[in-house]
């Protein structure tokens, strides 16, 4: 078989998969943060916590608890590290973790990038890995779910004249970020990564916490081979579309995804939710076809974008490829061109910082492929929670700018367009693109870009794709760059930090502003209600 026919199956067998699961776990995932009860082992949770599982949150409380507990996490995380060799982990002496990648580091994980900066395996503990990053692969997946959520509460919620003023005050309301944040990870990440976790110890990765052990090899050198709980990270950083890898390699270690199938199951796992949850938003708003529209747009771009990837890396463009008969440099040969450049797609078009190859070895354009995908804003499907709030966002943009086009007021489900909801949405989506511009205008302006291990034009597509990269929280590497240094260090720190935060405020006050409205009566100008809201505009 052709290496190209193989790819074709991989990627057919992969969107198979993603279709039978849309249905089933979208509808799960509805009931789940829809639940009006609580189990005991949540109330416990919540008692712990000292919050009211029943009580409601406006719009500013529910961002606030999302900065309050994204703030302390950093902080935890932090601490973590910085104490890093008193923690428990295999017998080699691992010193605590440097000032300033302890930072980045911390930031990197609460925020959903996990950007690295360090070598996993040669840096952390097995209870720094375990306690300290694997547990922010689950809450800080857990908090895109909870916010994206909070904003399809906004266009649900239905506020009338004839309510009560405490019912028009809960209508004003977009739920509990502790009880979100709490049933997204008992309900939804914990039992999936437990499955996941057998899944790929079957298949061959390893899950132990045995001594490193150093072997002599044919040639007379030493190779060290390295242990730890690899399956279970390796699982949530794929489920939670983060990226951290154990080692430092990531997805191109054997230990961590060891076969062909195992690299089907890892990108079925990262793009799983995130095609999912369009589901849960038509279930939401009480009309199945917004999601069949929203996955419709994310499939599309996203076979797109991964049949692009694989036509330029199958083709081979460059001298070295052709002259060899193949782009295989810097890719893994059990995986080959195909199973690479999915990967790769993949985790570029959702958050996710995990490779299974080098994409600084990619051609001229299979290498601008994964820099597209993050600038477009990682809605195709994007990361969990944050890819669907992407392209609401950018929907209420388009449906504003239609309405202006036609000369009526824009709606969307229900909920007019509004001067106030655009400036969120239009902040939401200049906050990415000015962090990006801004900091590799800087890296060069400081000379820190003399750490690029190119110059010339290859060299600017490093740092720009370092800080594409850490702006859009994707956490990829293009590699051929150092970046653990204090200045690298700090600024992408910022960048993962204000790239998340800023776009998540924006999005929690649309969604505010969108639940105090009362409901639009049905009209031609409801935008997109029906297939025939153009053609009722333009014949207006």
């Amino acid at each position: 078989m052709s290496t190209t026919a193989a790819g074709v199956i991989f990627i057919l067998v992969l969107v198979a998969a993603l279709v039978a699961v849309y249905r089933p776990f979208g509808d799960y995932m509805y009931r789940v943060v829809s639940a009006k009860t609580h189990s005991r082992f949540e109330r416990g949770i919540y008692r712990l916590v000292g919050v009211n599982p029943d009580g409601e949150q406006r719009w500013g409380v529910y961002a606030r608890s999302v900065l309050a507990f994204s703030a302390v996490s950093i902080l935890f995380l932090y601490l973590v590290l910085r104490v890093n060799w008193a923690l428990f982990g295999p017998a080699q002496d691992f010193p605590g973790v440097t000032d300033h990648i302890a930072w980045n580091t911390a930031v990197s994980f609460v925020t959903n990038t996990n950007w690295q900066a360090y070598s996993g395996e040669s840096t952390m503990t097995y209870l720094s890995q375990m306690a300290g990053l694997a547990v922010q692969n689950f809450v800080s997946a857990a908090v895109g779910i909870a916010v994206v959520v909070a904003l399809v509460r906004g266009f649900a919620r239905r506020r009338t004249s004839e309510l009560g003023t405490s019912a028009q005050l809960a209508s004003r309301t977009l739920g509990n970020f502790w009880v979100d944040l709490t049933r997204i990870t008992v309900r939804v990440l914990l039992p999936i990564a437990v499955l996941g976790t057998i899944v790929l110890i079957i298949g061959g990765a390893i899950q132990n916490f045995t001594d490193y052990h150093t072997f002599t090899t044919v040639a007379g050198g030493e190779q060290t081979i390295t242990g730890g709980p690899m399956a279970s990270q390796e699982v949530i950083k794929e489920l939670g579309t983060n990226g951290g890898g154990f080692a430092n390699v990531n997805s191109a270690h054997p230990f961590e995804n060891p076969t062909t199938w195992t690299n089907l199951i890892e990108i079925f796992l990262l793009l799983c939710i995130p095609f999912s949850l369009p589901r849960v938003f038509g279930r939401m708003v009480g009309d199945n076809r917004q999601g069949y529209a929203v996955v419709a747009i994310m499939g599309i771009l996203a076979i797109a974008s991964i049949s692009l990837t694989n036509a330029f890396e199958l083709a081979g463009n460059g001298t070295v490829p052709q002259a060899v008969g193949a782009a295989m440099e810097g890719k893994e040969v059990r995986f080959g061109l195909s199973n690479s450049a999915t990967f790769t797609a993949a985790t570029t078009l959702t958050s996710t910082g995990a490779v299974n190859s080098f994409h600084d070895s990619y051609t001229a354009l299979g290498g601008m492929m994964p820099i597209v995908n993050m600038m477009l804003g990682e809605v195709a499907p994007g990361g969990v929670g944050s890819g669907l709030y992407g392209l609401l966002v950018l929907a209420v943009i388009t449906v504003f700018v239609a309405g202006l086009m036609v000369g009526r007021t824009p709606e969307y489900i229900g909920k007019k367009i509004g001067s106030r909801e655009i400036k969120f949405a239009s902040l939401y989506f200049l906050t990415t693109p000015v962090l990006v511009l801004v900091g590799t205008a800087t890296a060069f302006a400081t000379g820190n870009n003399s750490t690029a291990l190119n110059v010339g034009p290859h060299g600017l597509s490093e740092v720009l794709y370092a800080f594409t990269s850490a702006s859009n929280n994707n956490g990829s590497a293009f590699a051929g760059i150092t970046v653990n240094t204090p200045w690298w260090d700090t600024a992408l720190g910022l960048c993962m930090l204000l790239g998340r935060f800023l776009p998540l405020i924006f999005v929690l006050g649309l969604a505010g502003a969108l639940a105090r409205q009362k409901p639009v009566p049905a009209s031609e100008a409801r935008c997109p209600r029906t297939g025939r809201c153009l053609s009722a505009w333009s014949s207006a």
